[in-house]
Order: structure tokens, then C-alpha cells, then sequence
């Protein structure tokens, strides 16, 4: 019996980060729940692809988009369910056997955020997503999602979009999602480089922004700037 579960992560110059990422994916092999691995590059220009092919991981490519990156890698993926990542996410250490009981019930899952950065700030703005995801069906890209292939179909999958993916899928999975009871583990490079306060501002304003109907390419046009 093949495992049933296939990991998704969207790259873009990510080799600092992805293995780490890739590490802590060992446990789920050795639990035989990880069917494949499926790198989706957005034009790497770093070693990113190398890492990916040396952990034997099948690489698709394809433009930088982060919706249509995780779609990709969806039309790759065989396992019956998809666990989609981020490269600079490393899930706890056990993650296994929550991952694995929740197989039996289909639908969509995701972990508790938490960055890898200690103080007050990295606590608070991990404490509002988690509360924001327990009470608004709402978890970012960031935290995970496990979901089982039948649903992901049934929900039209990833929109190919640039920014607020993750959203989106939420929204189209309201009251199919559950929290698992592990931790992804957040790089806290981009807050600590652009300060905590502005960098939450920033993520709540664009996602009010895109609530109420702001297209995907402005709002990620202003959130490069």
C-alpha cells in the first residue's frame, strides 16, 4: 500500500531555507505517510532545484506565482492527500502522529503558527494568526494545510493567483478546516527585516484590502513595494 501522502512546497530562491524544511519531512518517511515530494520553482536562479532533486523530490516549474505555483504541484502530486508547505516552514518534531490520525476523517487541516524568533512580538502576532484561524476559518500559507485530494478537487483547487492564495482556499474550505495539534515553525526573517508592527499592519491592511474586493495583482503589486 502506497503512503498516501504527497508534500507540496512552492520555491523561489529558497535553498537557505529548504533544508530545514526538507528535515523535518524525515519523520512523516520513517512513519510511511509521505508518498512524495514535489518542489514547485517559480525560476530559481540559487540551488534550490538541486536541493529538491538530491532529496529526491520531483520539480515542476513554471512562473512565479504562488497560486498557480501550489496548483502546479497539486497537478503533479499522486498522494490521496496533499500537504501543501512553505520552504521556510519547519513543522514540530512529532507532527506525525497527529498528521497521521487525522488521515481518517477527509477534509482540510492546518498547524499552529509560531515563529522561530523569541520576545514579545513574534508570541503576539503568532497568538492573533492562530486566533484568527480558530475563530474565522481564516489560516495563512504559512501554517500548513493538509487536505485530502477529494476535497481539494471539490473545491476548484488553488486559484492562479499571486497573493492571498491561501485566503481564498480558506474561504472555499469554510467549515472543512480543523487545527492539528503541531506547530509550523515561520521564519521571522521578513518581520524582523521590516519591523513586527509594520509588517502585521501590512498583512492586515492587504487582507482587508483584498475582503473587499481588491484584485490579487494590485494588492500584490503594493505588497512588494
Amino acid at each position: 500500500m502506497r503512503a498516501p501522502i504527497s508534500v507540496i512546497i512552492p520555491t523561489l530562491n529558497a535553498a537557505d531555507a529548504l533544508p530545514l524544511c526538507l528535515a523535518a519531512l524525515g519523520e512523516g518517511l520513517q512513519a510511511g505517510l509521505i508518498r512524495e515530494l514535489v518542489v514547485s520553482d517559480g525560476g530559481s536562479s540559487d540551488a534550490t532545484i538541486k536541493i529538491a532533486e538530491a532529496a529526491g523530490g520531483v520539480v515542476v516549474k513554471g512562473p512565479a506565482s504562488r497560486g498557480e505555483q501550489l496548483q502546479r504541484g497539486a497537478d503533479a502530486a499522486q498522494g490521496e492527500w496533499l500537504f501543501f508547505l512553505h520552504a521556510d516552514t519547519v513543522l514540530s518534531e512529532g507532527w506525525s502522529g497527529p498528521v497521521s490520525h487525522s488521515l481518517t476523517k477527509p477534509g482540510g487541516y492546518h498547524a499552529q503558527l509560531r515563529f522561530d524568533a523569541t520576545g514579545f512580538a513574534p508570541r503576539f502576532v503568532a497568538a492573533w494568526a492562530n486566533f484568527r484561524s480558530r475563530r474565522f476559518g481564516l489560516p495563512y500559507g504559512d501554517q500548513g494545510l493538509l487536505i485530502d485530494r477529494e476535497t481539494y478537487d471539490g473545491v476548484g483547487g488553488f486559484r492562479a493567483m499571486p497573493l492571498m492564495e491561501d485566503v481564498e482556499m480558506a474561504r472555499a474550505l469554510r467549515g472543512k478546516l480543523a487545527e492539528l495539534p503541531i506547530q509550523a515553525v515561520t521564519s521571522a526573517k521578513k518581520y524582523q527585516n521590516q519591523g513586527w508592527i509594520k509588517r502585521g499592519s501590512r498583512n492586515l491592511i492587504t487582507l482587508a484590502r483584498h475582503l473587499s474586493g481588491t484584485d490579487s495583482e494590485t494588492l500584490a503589486q503594493a505588497y512588494r513595494r
